[in-house]
């Protein structure tokens, strides 16, 4: 389906909608614009009470849209829901910044333990061997997973002198995926919201001969491309998410990487202090 031809989103509808609505609707229309979650998880009459309107209102606003009942419009919100958007996250409701850093906090841990109970050690100890013994290492990163990636290069750098971050500035993939091989590995970075065509950025990787680490949230289905597939729980009690286990995986690969090198690990780093030392940088 081209872009041209693909269906309006629910927020899409809404926001078209406002300039033409009654007042009340238009109330309406602004707090669901706003809080979109709300009509995906609440029905009509709580939606009314909740916006300070009429169920009337939300009646007619839902025709409006073009939906023929309410839970036709609740349905595609929540499928919309489903993409990660973060308006969808957001919520209306207590303000007290004690209740946000507890429940911040909580959820940040909750987040770590599913995480990591989902991966095993050897298999990060496998996966790890595989970058060490790499020709190049290609770290692959957009959105939310561009800082991640140039994070994870620059840990690696430490133990491994051909890392490389995709995509620079002003650069197309292609230019690079040319150059992937079968002594390569990839380090792919599918956090939500996930550009459309990671599927097949993964798959052309794969498809090259490199050796694949998918990370992405815990909602991304299975890519059978890559060999390896960590899932990072980002749940979180707001707008964003929450990606403190994202940071500490890629601190465990850095870490495993660095002790698993062993000796020429530790050759590689005297010779950066000594260079930083030399040079005066730090």
């Amino acid at each position: 389906m081209t872009p041209a031809s693909a269906p309006r989103s629910f927020l899409a509808r809404v926001r078209d909608a406002l300039g033409s609505l009654h007042p009340a609707e238009r109330r309406l229309g602004e707090f669901v614009c706003d809080f979109p979650g709300e009509l995906a998880s609440y029905n009509a009459q709580e939606l009314a009470s909740l916006a300070n309107v009429s169920k009337a209102t939300v009646s007619r606003f839902v025709r409006r849209l073009g939906y023929a009942s309410y839970e036709d419009a609740r349905r595609h919100a929540r499928e919309e829901q489903k993409t990660g958007s973060r308006l969808f996250l957001s919520l209306p409701g207590d303000d007290a910044p004690e209740a946000h850093m507890a429940a911040n906090l909580e959820q940040a841990k909750a987040n770590l333990d599913r995480t990591y109970a989902a991966i095993a050690p050897a298999e990060v100890d496998d996966m790890v061997r595989e970058l060490l013994a790499a020709h190049r290492i290609w770290v692959v990163g957009f959105r939310a997973g561009h800082p991640f990636a140039a994070y994870l290069r620059w840990q690696l750098l430490q133990v491994h002198d051909g890392v490389v971050t995709l995509p620079g500035a002003g650069e197309t993939l292609g230019e690079h995926l040319a150059s992937v091989g079968d002594r390569d590995c990839a380090i792919v970075f599918g956090l939500r919201r996930r550009v459309s065509r990671m599927p097949q950025i993964v798959q052309s990787l794969a498809a090259a001969g490199a050796r694949v680490l998918y990370v992405t949230d815990e909602g991304a289905e299975p890519e059978k491309a890559a060999r390896w597939h960590f899932r990072c729980h980002t749940a979180a009690p707001g707008p964003l998410f929450n990606h403190v286990a994202v940071m500490s995986l890629c601190h465990l690969i850095a870490m495993r990487a660095i002790e698993l090198a062993g000796g020429a690990a530790r050759v590689r780093l005297r010779a950066i202090e000594t260079l930083n030392d030399t040079l005066d940088e730090l």
